[in-house]
């Protein structure tokens, strides 16, 4: 067991006050979290073969400072450790239950030291005998500066500003791109259009300009679910820049464990006003006059979704016995929050999108719809959806790594200044890449670009899902069925809730682009 805990980089992990174990790095000068279970080396005596070597006495080193002007006593500030690797000296008859037992190879007068002639190797059977010993040093640093080791020094952040720059190339590319056409080709295609002066030059119009009475027409399949997912994106959207605004701002210390997932919920339920106002707007522009059953959808859907996803694993749990099991006053909170604020929120903000006046489109709708020809293979749907998911996906897949290294490595994330750069990269990069494919569907005379701006941009939360499946097969090592399913839970509802923030982002980005260019037209 031993050895293959040492073969896959199995890391102990402690916690004192707090502050999880580090290994300190003295020649590049940052900390790792936890130590490893042992290492794979060649000892002196047999120098051809590898073997492997345990890790079974620890150094435990304790920083503390003292100001005597803010606190009384000290406090802790660090916690480092040393491993050592030794195959310690003893009588076979002595009693380890003793506590004043003493080890010829490490004790008081004779500290722990690395040997290579002296490694505990754990390839054959044997007896392991776990020391440790523990050093307290006085330190400068204040208390409230005591997780500065852990967020700052690493060597991945090159990789982390890699990322940037790998998002930022995928951003100027689509920006060149959409200036051309916003620039160029239409500005082109509006000054052709409205110099036509006769019939006949009016009657050989093709192009974007065929569909005007077409391109606002509500879409087939319900417009109410439409709305719903574009009033609830925005909800998310505007959650996801608060917290990292709050964690911008220091306001997520990473002491508070369990900070950012509460943070996460409780804006989560007080930006409900901006799903109602949003799902409102879309759906009176859709000439929807079920607004009772817009609101109260929109209130319980993403909701509804997410939490029976997540009471169904906690059941499964509960029946394993997991210490991990969601209390039921926690459920009763968060069922509080929905109906008691959420909700109501919901249909304030419901209300003021109602009452505002319908958004203003430049062209009148016809009464009957355009035929719409037969498209070329650039415009199918499903084209559509795997060009625009890729881009966003891949924006953001080299900081997705690190997040879900975070996630389910235990390790901890808190670089928030790259985060908020991806994130706004990723909106960036959502609202390019559908008003790109957006113009190519018009030009094909193609008016029925709602759904396919929501379902094109949102479909990044699909390659997010396959992301997952690939790093459960390479990264992880979960074997029983229990774990599996709790991991493909969790990235279900992560998936579905990044679908429907890039979703509302690639929708109300056509919807700008549309009432742009079609009023900037003249139509008899």
């Amino acid at each position: 067991m031993f050895r293959q805990m040492i073969d896959q980089d199995y890391r102990v992990h402690w916690l004192l006050d707090g502050l999880p174990v580090a290994v300190r790095n003295t020649e590049l000068n940052y900390v790792t979290r936890g130590y490893p279970i042992g290492f794979i080396g060649r000892s002196v005596e047999n120098p051809k073969k590898k073997q492997h070597f345990v890790y079974n006495h620890v150094r435990i080193i304790v920083r503390y400072t003292e100001d005597a002007e803010s606190y009384e006593g000290s406090r802790i500030v660090g916690f480092e450790v040393k491993p050592f690797s030794i195959k310690h000296e003893y009588d076979s008859a002595v009693d380890f239950d003793k506590t004043d037992t003493v080890l010829k190879s490490c004790n008081q007068f004779n500290p722990a030291t690395h040997d290579a002639e002296n490694f505990m190797s754990v390839d054959s059977t044997g007896d392991v005998v776990y020391t440790y010993d523990v050093k307290w040093e006085p330190s400068e640093l204040k208390w409230t500066n005591r997780w500065d080791v852990y967020l700052k020094g690493n060597p991945n952040d090159k990789i982390h500003f890699f990322s940037i720059l790998n998002s930022l190339m995928i951003v100027l590319f689509l920006t060149g791109v959409v200036a051309m056409i916003m620039l160029r080709t239409l500005k082109n295609d509006i000054s052709t259009y409205n110099e036509m002066q006769t019939l006949e030059e009016a009657q050989e119009e093709s192009g974007w300009k065929l569909v005007h009475g077409d391109v606002f027409r509500p879409p087939a399949f319900s417009p109410i679910l439409l709305s719903v997912l574009a009033g609830s994106g925005i909800q998310l959207l505007a959650m996801t820049f608060c917290t990292m605004i709050c964690a911008l701002l220091g306001l997520l210390s990473p002491d508070n464990r369990g900070g950012l997932l509460t943070s996460l919920l409780l804006i989560f339920v007080f930006m409900g006003a901006f799903a109602g106002y949003w799902s409102a707007r879309v759906y009176k522009l859709f000439h929807g006059k079920e607004w009772k059953r817009s609101t109260m959808l929109t209130a319980v859907l993403y909701p509804g979704i997410i939490g029976a996803i997540f009471l169904c694993v906690n059941a499964i749990i509960y029946q394993q016995g997991s210490s991990t099991t969601a209390p039921i006053t926690s459920l009763l909170s968060v069922l509080v929050l929905w109906f008691g604020v959420s909700t109501p929120l919901v249909f304030v903000g419901s209300y003021f999108g109602f009452k505002k006046e319908t958004i203003d489109v430049p062209v009148r709708t016809n009464q009957i719809a355009r035929h719409v020809p037969e498209q070329a293979w650039y415009t199918n749907p499903l084209f559509n959806v795997a060009l625009c998911g890729i881009l966003p996906f891949g924006a953001v897949c080299i900081e997705l790594f690190f997040i879900m290294s975070a996630i389910w490595l235990h390790q901890i994330y808190y670089v928030f200044g790259f985060l908020f750069v991806v994130l706004v990269i990723l909106v960036i990069t959502c609202a390019e890449i559908t008003i790109v494919m957006c113009y190519f569907q018009l030009c094909n005379e193609d008016y029925r670009w709602c759904w396919k701006s929501y379902v094109s941009s949102g479909s990044s939360g699909i390659y997010l899902f396959f992301y997952s499946v690939w790093y459960y097969m390479t990264k992880l090592d979960i074997n029983k069925f229990v774990p599996t399913l709790l991991y493909f839970a969790y990235m279900s509802m992560i998936s579905i809730t990044f679908f429907m923030v890039t979703g509302s982002v690639g929708f109300f980005a056509c919807l700008w682009f549309v009432r742009r260019i079609y009023g900037a037209i003249k139509v008899d």
